[in-house]
């Protein structure tokens, strides 16, 4: 298996600027992708943001599992973190997140009244890792195009303020991963969820990495798809990828058919998955809607 590992030096030069710019705000908002709440954590940002208060926002909540989704919202319960789970585009969004951040900060904002200062917009800076659905969710925010988007990792390269509303500032940032992943399972994450540049991962192994999830937790899906049997059940991961290339139509070419699974997986054509299992004593019936 290849070893997988991005961090250019604008991620390098984000980072320094994160670090001079946190005094700035009252609070972070670190967005991380619902499919991977745990990968998509990077230690930089626990490191820079030391003792803000903290707000974490789970995107894409539309291409997990819900159940996933409530289970690790009520394990951040569980420790006193704040966290929400999003769709960046649904219209009660912005008031959510602007609700929850004064929630947070009511008592620092409660002992600036009562010293007479003025009423002022709370500051929050958001960070998350490339591919996030960040510059997506700010334009809902601020009700305008105001930050770039796009499919591909790495699009927003530096840092702006935005107002949300009179309640609301935002310092944008780049989407950074961290110089060394702990293991290449969170990089296999991050590259099945689209948060690394494809050029820089085999499609071969992202690929045998999501079978083998697939196989595990959604298997009915994962035979629909491909046209698998029973039999194949029996079959490795690497002879499950050939039997799906064959399937496919596409011979030996299971470069191609790596990245059709990739994409099949991004687009929801396996269904709505969640790589991060939430801890099992955490999982209730709680209803992430009303996080």
């Amino acid at each position: 298996m290849s070893t997988i590992q991005w961090f250019p030096g604008h991620m390098a030069k984000a980072i320094r600027q994160m670090e001079e710019n946190v005094h700035l705000v009252d609070i972070v908002f670190e967005l991380v992708d619902a499919r991977i709440p745990a990968a998509s954590r990077n230690p930089e940002v626990s490191r820079i943001s030391r003792d803000k208060p903290h707000l974490i926002i789970l995107t894409k909540k539309d291409l997990a599992d819900p159940q996933q989704t409530a289970a690790w919202l009520n394990a951040y319960r569980a420790q006193n973190i704040p966290a929400i789970a999003i769709d960046s585009r649904a219209n009660v969004t912005p008031k959510q997140i602007t609700n929850l951040a004064l929630k947070i900060l009511g008592d620092k904002l409660a002992a600036e009244k009562a010293k007479g200062l003025k009423e002022r917009p709370v500051r929050a800076m958001t960070v998350g890792v490339p591919n996030v659905g960040k510059s997506t969710l700010l334009n809902h925010l601020v009700q305008r195009r105001a930050a770039q988007v796009g499919n591909t990792p790495g699009v927003t390269k530096g840092q702006q303020w935005l107002r949300s509303s009179k309640h609301l500032e935002l310092l944008d940032t780049p989407g950074i991963l961290w110089p060394k992943f702990k293991d290449q399972e969170t990089a296999q994450k991050l590259a099945l969820t689209d948060a690394i540049k494809e050029k820089l991962y085999a499609k071969d192994d992202v690929a045998l990495f999501a079978l083998h999830f697939f196989r595990q937790y959604h298997l009915p899906e994962l035979e629909q798809r491909y046209r698998l049997t029973a039999a194949d059940r029996e079959l490795s991961d690497v002879d499950l990828l050939l039997k799906i290339t064959a399937n496919l139509g596409m011979r030996d070419d299971y470069e191609r058919a790596s990245e059709r699974v990739i994409l099949d997986a991004r687009r929801q054509k396996l269904g709505g998955f969640t790589l991060d299992r939430a801890p099992q004593k955490e999982a209730t019936d709680h209803d992430p809607e009303k996080a």
